[in-house]
C-alpha cells in the first residue's frame, strides 16, 4: 500500500506510458510535393525532449528556397488538381486523413508528449482527440459551403501560409490544414522549431491517405522559415499562432498586399469567481485553466480574481489542491504537471517570478521534488498583486498565477478589460443572468461559465486587441479561408 505523507496525499506508484509502438526517424526532411526532400543549405537541428534533455531527432532547417520550392508545389496543386476537384471527394480525403489519425492517436499522443513536454493526459485524452474531431468535423463542410455562405458565390483563396506554435502542436495543425482544405486551399505549414516531430508525423498520414501531392507541405525551421512563407509573393492566406510581438511584424510585413490574415495572438486572461460560485468546483477549474497544461495556453487563466469575502476561502482550497499536484515525468499517467517546453522558455518564466517578487507580491509556490534533468516548474501563485504590476500584465506562460480581489461586478469587469489581451475570460457564479452580463461586457473572444478550458471544434475560437483577430474553428473558420461574391 501507498505510503501517505506529511500533507495527507497519497504517493502513487509510476504508471509509465510505453514507448515501444511509436517509431520515431533519427533524421527527419521537409516534406514538399508529396515527397521528402533534404534542405538545400543541408541544414538540421535538434529537437529535444525537454522532460530529460535527450536527444529525441534531428530535424531539417528549411531556407527561402526550400520555402520556395514548397509555395511553387502548393501553387501547382491547386491549379491543376485541388480547385478543380469536387468538394465531396475533398471531403473523403479529409475524412480519410481523421480516421488513420485516430488509428495511429496512442503514437500521436506519446509523441506530442516527448517532444512538447505535456502530461500524456493531456495529449492522449484531449489535444489528439481534437485533432481528429477538426478535420472530421471540416470534412463534414467541405461539400456544403454553399449553406455555410446562403447566396454568396465561394472561392478559395488559393495558398494558405501556416505558422503554428509550441503550445498545441498538433491541435493547431489541426486547426489551421483542415478548414483550408476543405474550402478548396493548399498548404505551406511550418511547425514551432522545438515542437516540430507531430506535424512531421502528421505529414506521414497525409502522404500515406493519397492525398495529391503538393497539397499539403510541411517545412521545419526557426522564425526566417516562417518569415520566407509570409513574405513569399505567391501567398494568398496568412494563419498565424504566437506572440504579439511576432503577429506585428507579420502585419506590418503583408500590410499593403492582397494577402488575407488570421493571427491568433498572446493572452492574458481573467478567471473571476463570485461569491456565489460553487468554490471546489472553481478551485479545481482554477487548476485546470493554469497547472494541467504548465500554463502553456494563450488563453490559460492566469489572472485569477476573486470576490473578497470569499477569497481567503478560495486561496487556502486552492494552495490545499496545489500541494497534491504531482511534477514530472509527463509520460506517467500520475503527473499532473509536465515539463516547460524550452530551456529559453523556463528561464523567461524564472524571470517573471523573480519580477513578481522584486514587485512586492506574495509568493507561493509548492513544496515538490523536482526531477533532476529536464526543465519544470512548481506551480506558483502571488497573491497581493496590483493591477499594474508586470505580472498581473504581461504573458508569462507558465504555471504561474496571480490573484486579485473584487468587490462588485463593475469593479471585475473594469480590472478585467484592463489588459492589453482580449483571448479569453471565465465566469463562476451560480447567477446565469449574471452570467450573460459579463459575457457582453467582457472584451474576450471567448467567455466560459463555470467550466474552464473547454474546446469543440464547432465553436469559433479568437480574440480582441493585441490578442489578434479572426476566428478558428466552427462555421467563422472556414471564412477566413474564402472569398464572398
Amino acid at each position: 500500500m501507498a505510503k501517505q505523507n506529511k500533507t495527507e496525499s497519497w504517493e502513487y506508484a509510476p504508471s509509465l506510458e510505453g514507448t515501444s509502438h511509436i517509431q520515431l526517424k533519427k533524421k527527419y526532411d521537409l516534406f514538399i510535393d508529396g515527397k521528402w526532400v533534404k534542405p538545400t543549405s543541408g541544414k538540421y537541428f535538434s529537437s529535444i525532449n525537454p522532460a530529460n534533455e535527450e536527444l529525441l531527432a534531428e530535424v531539417a532547417h528549411a531556407n527561402e528556397a526550400d520555402v520556395d520550392l514548397a509555395v511553387k508545389a502548393a501553387r501547382k496543386a491547386y491549379n491543376n488538381v485541388w480547385s478543380k476537384m469536387a468538394p465531396l471527394e475533398r471531403a473523403k480525403y479529409i475524412y480519410r486523413i481523421a480516421r488513420l489519425m485516430q488509428e495511429r492517436a496512442r503514437e500521436f499522443a506519446v509523441i506530442e508528449s516527448l517532444d512538447a513536454g505535456k502530461t500524456i493526459r493531456e495529449s492522449r485524452d484531449i489535444d489528439v482527440p481534437l485533432a481528429c474531431n477538426h478535420f472530421f468535423y471540416y470534412a463534414g463542410w467541405a461539400d456544403k459551403l454553399e449553406y455555410a455562405f446562403p447566396n454568396r458565390k465561394v472561392e478559395s483563396l488559393g495558398v494558405a501560409g501556416q505558422i503554428i506554435p509550441w503550445n498545441f502542436p498538433l491541435l493547431m495543425a489541426a486547426w489551421k490544414i483542415a478548414p483550408a482544405l476543405a474550402t478548396g486551399n493548399t498548404v505551406v505549414l511550418k511547425p514551432a522549431e522545438t515542437t516540430s516531430l507531430t506535424a512531421l508525423k502528421l505529414a506521414e498520414i497525409i502522404e500515406e491517405s493519397g492525398l495529391p501531392a503538393g497539397v499539403v507541405n510541411i517545412v521545419t525551421g526557426y522564425g526566417d522559415t516562417g518569415a520566407a512563407i509570409v513574405n513569399h509573393p505567391d501567398v494568398n492566406k496568412i494563419a498565424f499562432t504566437g506572440s504579439t510581438a511576432v503577429g506585428k511584424i507579420i502585419q506590418k510585413a503583408i500590410a499593403g498586399t492582397t494577402k488575407k490574415s488570421t493571427l491568433e495572438l498572446g493572452g492574458k486572461s481573467a478567471n473571476i469567481i463570485f461569491d456565489d460560485a460553487p468554490i471546489d468546483q472553481a478551485v479545481e477549474g482554477i487548476v485546470n485553466g493554469i497547472f494541467f497544461n504548465q500554463g502553456h495556453v494563450c488563453c490559460a487563466g492566469s489572472r485569477l480574481f476573486v470576490q473578497e469575502n470569499i477569497a481567503d476561502k478560495v486561496i487556502r482550497k486552492l494552495k490545499q489542491r496545489m500541494e497534491s499536484l504531482y511534477v514530472g515525468n509527463p509520460l506517467d499517467k500520475n503527473t499532473d504537471i509536465g515539463a516547460i517546453n524550452s530551456k529559453e522558455q523556463l528561464e523567461t518564466i524564472n524571470k517573471y517570478i523573480q519580477i513578481g517578487k522584486n514587485e512586492g507580491a506574495e509568493i507561493y509556490q509548492t513544496k515538490c521534488d523536482l526531477p533532476k534533468k529536464g526543465y519544470y516548474c512548481p506551480p506558483t501563485i502571488f497573491t497581493n498583486v496590483a493591477q499594474s504590476n508586470i505580472i498581473a500584465q504581461e504573458e508569462i506562460f507558465g504555471p504561474v498565477l496571480t490573484i486579485q480581489t473584487f468587490r462588485t461586478v463593475d469593479e471585475v469587469i473594469q480590472k478585467a478589460n484592463n489588459s492589453p489581451y482580449g483571448l479569453a475570460a471565465g465566469v463562476w457564479t451560480d447567477k446565469g443572468s449574471r452570467i450573460f452580463n459579463l459575457t457582453t461586457k467582457l472584451r474576450a473572444g471567448v467567455v466560459w461559465a463555470n467550466t474552464y478550458n473547454k474546446f469543440d471544434p464547432t465553436s469559433p475560437f479568437g480574440g480582441y486587441k493585441e490578442s489578434g483577430f479572426g476566428r478558428e474553428g466552427g462555421l467563422h473558420g472556414l471564412n477566413a479561408y474564402v472569398k464572398l461574391n
